[in-house]
Protein backbone atom coordinates (compact mmCIF):
# COMPACT_ATOMS: atom_id res chain seq x y z
CA UNK A 1 0.00 0.00 0.00
CA UNK A 2 1.31 3.28 -1.06
CA UNK A 3 2.25 5.75 2.20
CA UNK A 4 0.86 8.73 1.85
CA UNK A 5 2.84 11.96 0.44
CA UNK A 6 3.44 13.24 4.51
CA UNK A 7 4.88 9.78 6.04
CA UNK A 8 7.61 9.14 7.90
CA UNK A 9 10.20 6.58 6.82
CA UNK A 10 12.38 4.33 8.99
CA UNK A 11 16.25 3.27 8.18
CA UNK A 12 15.97 0.87 11.11
CA UNK A 13 13.05 -1.84 12.21
CA UNK A 14 13.37 -0.87 15.65
CA UNK A 15 11.73 2.65 15.35
CA UNK A 16 9.39 0.95 12.82
CA UNK A 17 8.14 -1.50 15.83
CA UNK A 18 8.25 1.80 18.27
CA UNK A 19 5.90 3.44 16.08
CA UNK A 20 3.61 1.11 15.57
CA UNK A 21 4.00 -0.33 19.44
CA UNK A 22 2.61 3.20 20.10
CA UNK A 23 0.00 3.31 17.76
CA UNK A 24 -1.45 0.03 18.88
CA UNK A 25 -1.72 1.28 22.29
CA UNK A 26 -3.76 4.65 21.28
CA UNK A 27 -5.57 3.13 18.19
CA UNK A 28 -5.94 -0.21 18.33
CA UNK A 29 -9.28 -0.37 20.65
CA UNK A 30 -10.87 2.17 18.03
CA UNK A 31 -9.83 0.71 15.04
CA UNK A 32 -10.99 -2.70 16.62
CA UNK A 33 -14.64 -0.96 17.15
CA UNK A 34 -14.41 0.32 13.18
CA UNK A 35 -13.52 -3.45 12.10
CA UNK A 36 -16.21 -5.05 14.03
CA UNK A 37 -18.84 -3.01 12.26
CA UNK A 38 -17.70 -3.28 8.93
CA UNK A 39 -17.19 -7.16 9.25
CA UNK A 40 -19.80 -8.22 11.38
CA UNK A 41 -18.38 -10.09 14.27
CA UNK A 42 -15.90 -10.07 16.76
CA UNK A 43 -13.35 -12.84 16.14
CA UNK A 44 -13.24 -11.77 12.24
CA UNK A 45 -12.20 -8.44 13.63
CA UNK A 46 -9.49 -9.48 16.11
CA UNK A 47 -7.84 -11.56 13.36
CA UNK A 48 -8.15 -8.57 11.09
CA UNK A 49 -6.61 -6.26 13.48
CA UNK A 50 -3.82 -8.63 14.35
CA UNK A 51 -3.23 -9.35 10.38
CA UNK A 52 -2.90 -5.40 9.92
CA UNK A 53 -0.54 -4.45 12.50
CA UNK A 54 1.65 -7.24 11.33
CA UNK A 55 1.35 -5.67 7.55
CA UNK A 56 2.25 -2.54 9.23
CA UNK A 57 5.06 -4.34 11.01
CA UNK A 58 6.08 -5.67 7.39
CA UNK A 59 5.78 -3.14 5.33
CA UNK A 60 6.03 0.66 7.70
CA UNK A 61 9.82 0.61 8.14
CA UNK A 62 10.13 0.67 4.17
CA UNK A 63 6.66 2.53 3.09
CA UNK A 64 6.79 5.15 6.16
CA UNK A 65 4.06 5.69 8.30
CA UNK A 66 0.59 6.56 6.62
CA UNK A 67 -0.75 10.20 7.25
CA UNK A 68 -3.86 8.77 9.09
CA UNK A 69 -2.48 4.99 10.65
CA UNK A 70 -6.36 4.30 11.92
CA UNK A 71 -7.66 4.35 8.63
CA UNK A 72 -4.56 2.10 6.72
CA UNK A 73 -5.33 -0.38 9.54
CA UNK A 74 -9.14 -0.55 8.97
CA UNK A 75 -8.50 -1.19 5.52
CA UNK A 76 -6.14 -3.16 5.28
CA UNK A 77 -7.48 -5.40 8.36
CA UNK A 78 -10.57 -5.29 6.16
CA UNK A 79 -9.16 -6.21 3.04
CA UNK A 80 -6.62 -9.27 4.94
CA UNK A 81 -9.73 -10.66 6.58
CA UNK A 82 -11.88 -11.03 3.24
CA UNK A 83 -8.41 -12.95 2.19
CA UNK A 84 -8.81 -15.11 4.51
CA UNK A 85 -12.18 -15.98 4.03
CA UNK A 86 -11.64 -16.63 0.47
CA UNK A 87 -8.46 -19.14 0.94
CA UNK A 88 -10.77 -20.95 3.69
CA UNK A 89 -13.50 -20.97 0.95
CA UNK A 90 -11.60 -24.01 -0.24
CA UNK A 91 -12.94 -26.23 2.45
CA UNK A 92 -16.36 -23.83 2.77
CA UNK A 93 -18.61 -22.38 0.53
CA UNK A 94 -20.53 -20.29 2.24
CA UNK A 95 -17.28 -18.23 3.67
CA UNK A 96 -17.17 -17.62 -0.14
CA UNK A 97 -20.60 -15.89 -0.30
CA UNK A 98 -19.55 -13.87 3.71
CA UNK A 99 -16.75 -12.69 1.23
CA UNK A 100 -18.60 -11.59 -1.29
CA UNK A 101 -20.84 -9.64 0.68
CA UNK A 102 -18.18 -8.16 2.32
CA UNK A 103 -16.15 -7.25 -0.59
CA UNK A 104 -19.47 -5.69 -2.03
CA UNK A 105 -20.19 -3.87 0.86
CA UNK A 106 -19.73 -0.20 0.54
CA UNK A 107 -16.03 1.20 1.97
CA UNK A 108 -15.89 4.66 1.79
CA UNK A 109 -13.19 6.16 0.65
CA UNK A 110 -12.80 9.18 2.74
CA UNK A 111 -10.83 7.90 5.87
CA UNK A 112 -13.68 8.09 9.06
CA UNK A 113 -13.75 11.28 11.34
CA UNK A 114 -13.79 11.45 14.99
CA UNK A 115 -17.36 11.31 14.54
CA UNK A 116 -17.44 8.02 13.17
CA UNK A 117 -15.31 6.38 15.09
CA UNK A 118 -16.35 7.22 18.35
CA UNK A 119 -19.61 5.89 17.31
CA UNK A 120 -18.49 2.75 16.65
CA UNK A 121 -16.46 2.89 20.10
CA UNK A 122 -19.94 3.71 21.65
CA UNK A 123 -22.08 1.33 19.71
CA UNK A 124 -18.92 -1.61 21.04
CA UNK A 125 -19.85 -0.75 24.54
CA UNK A 126 -23.29 -1.00 24.34
CA UNK A 127 -22.76 -4.57 22.45
CA UNK A 128 -20.66 -5.86 24.82
CA UNK A 129 -23.15 -4.42 27.79
CA UNK A 130 -26.34 -5.68 26.23
CA UNK A 131 -28.75 -7.04 28.86
CA UNK A 132 -29.33 -10.19 27.21
CA UNK A 133 -25.63 -11.61 28.54
CA UNK A 134 -25.07 -12.47 31.81
CA UNK A 135 -23.49 -10.05 33.95
CA UNK A 136 -19.72 -11.89 34.63
CA UNK A 137 -19.97 -12.17 30.32
CA UNK A 138 -20.71 -8.34 30.31
CA UNK A 139 -17.48 -7.36 32.35
CA UNK A 140 -15.02 -10.18 30.56
CA UNK A 141 -15.96 -9.08 26.96
CA UNK A 142 -15.88 -5.61 28.25
CA UNK A 143 -12.58 -5.50 29.39
CA UNK A 144 -11.60 -7.51 26.74
CA UNK A 145 -12.86 -6.16 23.44
CA UNK A 146 -13.62 -2.84 24.73
CA UNK A 147 -10.19 -2.16 27.19
CA UNK A 148 -8.03 -4.65 25.14
CA UNK A 149 -7.37 -6.29 28.33
CA UNK A 150 -5.40 -10.14 27.95
CA UNK A 151 -7.97 -12.89 29.49
CA UNK A 152 -4.96 -13.78 31.62
CA UNK A 153 -4.75 -10.21 33.22
CA UNK A 154 -8.59 -10.68 33.25
CA UNK A 155 -8.87 -13.99 34.68
CA UNK A 156 -6.08 -12.59 37.49
CA UNK A 157 -8.13 -9.82 38.57
CA UNK A 158 -11.06 -11.75 38.81
CA UNK A 159 -9.42 -14.98 40.79
CA UNK A 160 -10.77 -17.20 38.24
CA UNK A 161 -8.98 -19.55 35.99
CA UNK A 162 -8.23 -18.62 32.90
CA UNK A 163 -10.17 -21.18 30.74
CA UNK A 164 -13.39 -20.39 32.50
CA UNK A 165 -13.02 -16.55 32.10
CA UNK A 166 -12.29 -17.46 28.41
CA UNK A 167 -15.04 -19.51 27.65
CA UNK A 168 -17.60 -16.54 29.23
CA UNK A 169 -16.22 -14.69 26.49
CA UNK A 170 -16.91 -17.30 24.07
CA UNK A 171 -20.01 -17.73 25.20
CA UNK A 172 -21.15 -14.21 24.93
CA UNK A 173 -19.89 -13.66 21.30
CA UNK A 174 -21.54 -16.65 20.54
CA UNK A 175 -25.09 -15.14 21.99
CA UNK A 176 -24.47 -11.96 20.13
CA UNK A 177 -23.93 -13.75 16.78
CA UNK A 178 -27.08 -16.36 17.83
CA UNK A 179 -29.35 -13.89 18.80
CA UNK A 180 -28.48 -11.31 16.16
CA UNK A 181 -27.51 -8.34 18.73
CA UNK A 182 -27.70 -5.24 17.07
CA UNK A 183 -24.46 -3.63 16.87
CA UNK A 184 -25.75 -0.01 17.68
CA UNK A 185 -26.67 2.53 20.01
CA UNK A 186 -30.00 1.98 21.67
CA UNK A 187 -32.56 3.96 20.54
CA UNK A 188 -32.89 7.16 22.56
CA UNK A 189 -36.60 6.00 24.29
CA UNK A 190 -34.39 3.02 25.25
CA UNK A 191 -31.16 4.55 26.47
CA UNK A 192 -32.19 4.98 29.84
CA UNK A 193 -32.49 1.51 30.27
CA UNK A 194 -29.53 0.31 28.39
CA UNK A 195 -27.05 2.99 29.95
CA UNK A 196 -27.44 1.54 33.13
CA UNK A 197 -26.12 -2.29 32.33
CA UNK A 198 -23.24 0.04 30.78
CA UNK A 199 -22.62 2.05 34.10
CA UNK A 200 -23.15 -1.06 36.17
CA UNK A 201 -20.67 -3.06 34.16
CA UNK A 202 -18.31 0.19 34.79
CA UNK A 203 -19.00 0.28 38.33
CA UNK A 204 -18.29 -3.45 38.99
CA UNK A 205 -14.84 -3.10 37.42
CA UNK A 206 -13.85 -0.04 39.73
CA UNK A 207 -15.34 -1.99 42.71
CA UNK A 208 -13.29 -4.82 42.27
CA UNK A 209 -10.44 -3.21 42.19
CA UNK A 210 -11.35 -0.79 44.84
CA UNK A 211 -11.99 -3.40 47.05
CA UNK A 212 -11.48 -6.82 45.82
CA UNK A 213 -13.76 -9.87 46.80
CA UNK A 214 -10.77 -11.60 47.80
CA UNK A 215 -6.94 -12.52 47.59
CA UNK A 216 -4.15 -10.68 49.00
CA UNK A 217 -4.63 -7.20 48.39
CA UNK A 218 -7.08 -4.20 49.63
CA UNK A 219 -7.09 -2.99 46.18
CA UNK A 220 -6.40 -3.39 42.32
CA UNK A 221 -5.44 0.09 40.75
CA UNK A 222 -4.73 -1.39 37.33
CA UNK A 223 -9.03 -1.93 37.59
CA UNK A 224 -9.81 0.90 39.26
CA UNK A 225 -7.86 2.81 36.22
CA UNK A 226 -9.51 0.94 33.51
CA UNK A 227 -12.89 1.78 34.66
CA UNK A 228 -12.28 5.40 35.24
CA UNK A 229 -10.42 5.56 31.62
CA UNK A 230 -13.60 3.74 30.38
CA UNK A 231 -16.13 5.93 32.11
CA UNK A 232 -14.19 9.22 30.77
CA UNK A 233 -14.41 7.72 27.20
CA UNK A 234 -18.21 7.00 27.75
CA UNK A 235 -18.53 10.58 29.11
CA UNK A 236 -17.13 12.05 25.57
CA UNK A 237 -19.35 9.87 23.79
CA UNK A 238 -22.42 10.04 25.75
CA UNK A 239 -22.39 13.21 27.48
CA UNK A 240 -25.20 12.27 29.76
CA UNK A 241 -26.04 13.31 33.55
CA UNK A 242 -25.65 9.88 35.37
CA UNK A 243 -22.29 9.45 33.28
CA UNK A 244 -20.66 12.31 34.79
CA UNK A 245 -22.07 11.23 38.46
CA UNK A 246 -20.28 7.47 38.37
CA UNK A 247 -17.35 9.43 36.52
CA UNK A 248 -17.28 11.99 39.74
CA UNK A 249 -18.10 9.13 42.29
CA UNK A 250 -15.34 6.56 41.33
CA UNK A 251 -12.78 9.92 41.33
CA UNK A 252 -13.60 11.02 44.55
CA UNK A 253 -13.58 7.41 46.03
CA UNK A 254 -10.14 7.07 44.28
CA UNK A 255 -8.63 9.89 45.29
CA UNK A 256 -8.29 8.45 48.93
CA UNK A 257 -6.28 5.48 47.11
CA UNK A 258 -2.87 6.56 48.78
CA UNK A 259 -4.95 6.69 52.53
CA UNK A 260 -6.60 3.57 52.74
CA UNK A 261 -3.78 0.95 53.53
CA UNK A 262 -0.43 1.55 55.62
CA UNK A 263 3.10 0.91 54.13
CA UNK A 264 2.57 -2.83 55.13
CA UNK A 265 -0.66 -3.51 53.40
CA UNK A 266 -3.35 -3.05 56.33
CA UNK A 267 -6.51 -1.36 55.64
CA UNK A 268 -7.04 2.18 57.30
CA UNK A 269 -10.55 3.29 57.79
CA UNK A 270 -11.93 6.48 56.48
CA UNK A 271 -11.98 8.01 60.19
CA UNK A 272 -8.33 7.21 60.55
CA UNK A 273 -6.70 8.45 57.60
CA UNK A 274 -4.46 10.69 56.64
CA UNK A 275 -5.92 13.22 54.83
CA UNK A 276 -3.18 15.35 53.23
CA UNK A 277 -2.32 12.05 51.26
CA UNK A 278 -5.74 12.63 49.27
CA UNK A 279 -5.57 13.64 45.83
CA UNK A 280 -6.52 17.10 45.63
CA UNK A 281 -6.66 16.83 41.75
CA UNK A 282 -9.04 13.66 41.80
CA UNK A 283 -11.01 15.49 44.44
CA UNK A 284 -11.52 18.66 42.29
CA UNK A 285 -12.66 17.22 39.39
CA UNK A 286 -14.92 14.69 40.86
CA UNK A 287 -16.64 17.85 42.91
CA UNK A 288 -16.78 19.92 39.26
CA UNK A 289 -18.37 16.46 37.52
CA UNK A 290 -20.81 15.58 40.57
CA UNK A 291 -21.74 19.35 40.57
CA UNK A 292 -22.73 18.95 36.83
CA UNK A 293 -24.79 15.58 37.23
CA UNK A 294 -26.65 18.10 39.61
CA UNK A 295 -27.46 20.32 36.88
CA UNK A 296 -29.86 18.04 35.49
CA UNK A 297 -34.07 17.63 36.24
CA UNK A 298 -33.55 13.91 36.98
CA UNK A 299 -30.88 13.16 39.80
CA UNK A 300 -30.01 9.56 39.38
CA UNK A 301 -28.20 7.51 42.04
CA UNK A 302 -24.77 7.62 40.77
CA UNK A 303 -24.65 11.20 41.35
CA UNK A 304 -26.49 11.46 45.07
CA UNK A 305 -23.87 8.86 45.97
CA UNK A 306 -21.11 11.16 44.38
CA UNK A 307 -22.67 14.11 46.12
CA UNK A 308 -22.14 11.58 49.51
CA UNK A 309 -18.26 11.25 48.95
CA UNK A 310 -17.81 14.70 48.21
CA UNK A 311 -19.51 15.80 51.45
CA UNK A 312 -16.72 13.49 53.05
CA UNK A 313 -13.87 14.87 50.50
CA UNK A 314 -14.10 18.60 51.52
CA UNK A 315 -13.96 17.79 55.76
CA UNK A 316 -10.63 18.31 57.08
CA UNK A 317 -11.86 15.79 59.79
CA UNK A 318 -14.58 13.19 60.44
CA UNK A 319 -16.27 15.51 63.08
CA UNK A 320 -15.95 18.42 60.39
CA UNK A 321 -18.13 16.48 57.82
CA UNK A 322 -22.04 17.80 57.25
CA UNK A 323 -23.78 14.62 58.49
CA UNK A 324 -26.75 16.30 58.54
CA UNK A 325 -26.23 16.26 54.76
CA UNK A 326 -25.34 13.13 54.57
CA UNK A 327 -27.84 11.13 55.92
CA UNK A 328 -30.13 13.61 53.73
CA UNK A 329 -28.58 12.51 51.14
CA UNK A 330 -28.86 8.60 52.20
CA UNK A 331 -32.51 9.58 52.47
CA UNK A 332 -32.61 10.72 49.11
CA UNK A 333 -30.31 8.22 47.77
CA UNK A 334 -32.91 5.50 48.96
CA UNK A 335 -36.24 7.25 47.42
CA UNK A 336 -34.02 6.28 43.93
CA UNK A 337 -33.85 3.30 44.87
CA UNK A 338 -34.72 1.28 47.86
CA UNK A 339 -31.20 -0.99 48.79
CA UNK A 340 -30.57 -2.84 51.89
CA UNK A 341 -26.76 -2.34 51.31
CA UNK A 342 -27.73 1.91 51.63
CA UNK A 343 -29.86 0.98 54.45
CA UNK A 344 -26.58 -0.32 56.31
CA UNK A 345 -24.86 3.24 55.28
CA UNK A 346 -26.97 5.62 56.05
CA UNK A 347 -27.07 3.12 59.55
CA UNK A 348 -23.64 3.96 59.75
CA UNK A 349 -23.90 7.87 59.00
CA UNK A 350 -26.87 8.07 61.39
CA UNK A 351 -24.53 6.36 64.53
CA UNK A 352 -21.74 9.30 63.58
CA UNK A 353 -24.82 12.16 63.95
CA UNK A 354 -27.10 10.76 66.56
CA UNK A 355 -25.03 7.84 68.72
CA UNK A 356 -24.15 3.92 68.13
CA UNK A 357 -27.75 3.20 69.86
CA UNK A 358 -29.51 4.71 66.87
CA UNK A 359 -27.37 3.23 63.92
CA UNK A 360 -27.68 -0.48 65.70
CA UNK A 361 -31.16 -0.24 65.39
CA UNK A 362 -31.67 0.53 61.89
CA UNK A 363 -28.40 -2.20 61.01
CA UNK A 364 -30.59 -4.81 63.03
CA UNK A 365 -33.97 -3.41 61.54
CA UNK A 366 -31.93 -4.19 58.55
CA UNK A 367 -30.80 -8.02 59.15
CA UNK A 368 -33.81 -8.78 60.30
CA UNK A 369 -35.23 -8.73 56.56
CA UNK A 370 -32.47 -11.54 55.88
CA UNK A 371 -31.04 -9.37 52.72
CA UNK A 372 -27.88 -8.96 54.21
CA UNK A 373 -27.45 -12.12 56.38
CA UNK A 374 -23.99 -13.02 54.20
CA UNK A 375 -22.87 -9.67 53.56
CA UNK A 376 -19.58 -9.64 55.50
CA UNK A 377 -19.93 -5.61 55.96
CA UNK A 378 -23.09 -5.51 57.86
CA UNK A 379 -21.82 -7.57 60.41
CA UNK A 380 -18.80 -5.73 61.01
CA UNK A 381 -20.39 -2.57 60.90
CA UNK A 382 -22.72 -3.96 63.67
CA UNK A 383 -19.92 -5.33 65.42
CA UNK A 384 -18.25 -1.81 65.95
CA UNK A 385 -21.40 -0.20 66.79
CA UNK A 386 -21.65 -2.60 69.47
CA UNK A 387 -18.03 -2.49 70.49
CA UNK A 388 -18.62 1.45 70.85
CA UNK A 389 -21.66 0.23 73.37
CA UNK A 390 -19.29 -1.55 75.36
CA UNK A 391 -21.48 -4.83 74.72
CA UNK A 392 -18.72 -7.17 74.54
CA UNK A 393 -19.77 -10.51 74.22
CA UNK A 394 -22.46 -9.34 71.71
CA UNK A 395 -19.57 -7.24 69.34
CA UNK A 396 -17.08 -10.54 69.29
CA UNK A 397 -20.00 -12.65 67.58
CA UNK A 398 -20.26 -10.05 65.47
CA UNK A 399 -17.26 -9.86 64.55
CA UNK A 400 -16.75 -13.54 63.92
CA UNK A 401 -19.64 -13.67 61.84
CA UNK A 402 -17.93 -10.79 59.76
CA UNK A 403 -14.86 -12.84 59.49
CA UNK A 404 -16.38 -16.33 58.43
CA UNK A 405 -17.64 -14.15 55.63
CA UNK A 406 -14.63 -12.22 54.73
CA UNK A 407 -12.59 -13.66 51.92
CA UNK A 408 -9.75 -10.89 51.59
CA UNK A 409 -6.95 -11.27 53.35
CA UNK A 410 -6.13 -7.59 54.75
CA UNK A 411 -9.79 -7.69 56.02
CA UNK A 412 -9.16 -10.92 57.77
CA UNK A 413 -6.19 -9.29 59.24
CA UNK A 414 -8.34 -6.67 60.32
CA UNK A 415 -10.83 -8.02 61.82
CA UNK A 416 -9.00 -10.23 63.86
CA UNK A 417 -7.03 -6.93 65.43
CA UNK A 418 -10.20 -5.86 66.23
CA UNK A 419 -11.39 -8.40 68.03
CA UNK A 420 -8.56 -8.71 69.87
CA UNK A 421 -8.27 -5.03 71.09
CA UNK A 422 -12.17 -6.06 72.14
CA UNK A 423 -10.72 -8.91 74.20
CA UNK A 424 -8.28 -6.66 76.22
CA UNK A 425 -10.79 -3.70 76.55
CA UNK A 426 -13.53 -5.74 78.27
CA UNK A 427 -17.10 -5.16 78.92
CA UNK A 428 -17.55 -1.44 79.39
CA UNK A 429 -14.82 0.11 77.58
CA UNK A 430 -15.70 2.12 74.74
CA UNK A 431 -13.57 1.94 71.56
CA UNK A 432 -11.90 4.33 69.38
CA UNK A 433 -15.30 5.06 67.06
Amino acid sequence: MRAADDSQAFPHDGRARDAVERIYRTESRRVLATLIRLLGDFDLAEEALHDAFVAALEQWPASGVPSNPRAWLVSTGRFKSIDQLRRRARFDDSLGAIADELDGAVMPDVEPDEEAVADDQLRLIFTCCHPALLPDARIALTLREVCGLETEEIARAFLVPAPTLAQRIVRAKGKIRDARIPYQVPARADLPDRLDAVLAVIYLVFNEGYSASSGTSLTRHDLTAEAIRLCRLLAELLPEPEVFGLLALMLLQDSRRAARASSDGEIILLDDQDRSRWDPAAIAEGRALALRAWGSPVIGAYAIQAAIAAEHAIAASPADADWNRIVELYDLLLTAGPSAVVELNRAVAVATRDGPAAGLAIIDATLAGGALDDYQFAHSARADLLRRLGRTEEALASYARALALAKQEPERRFLVKRMGEVVGKGPGRRGEG
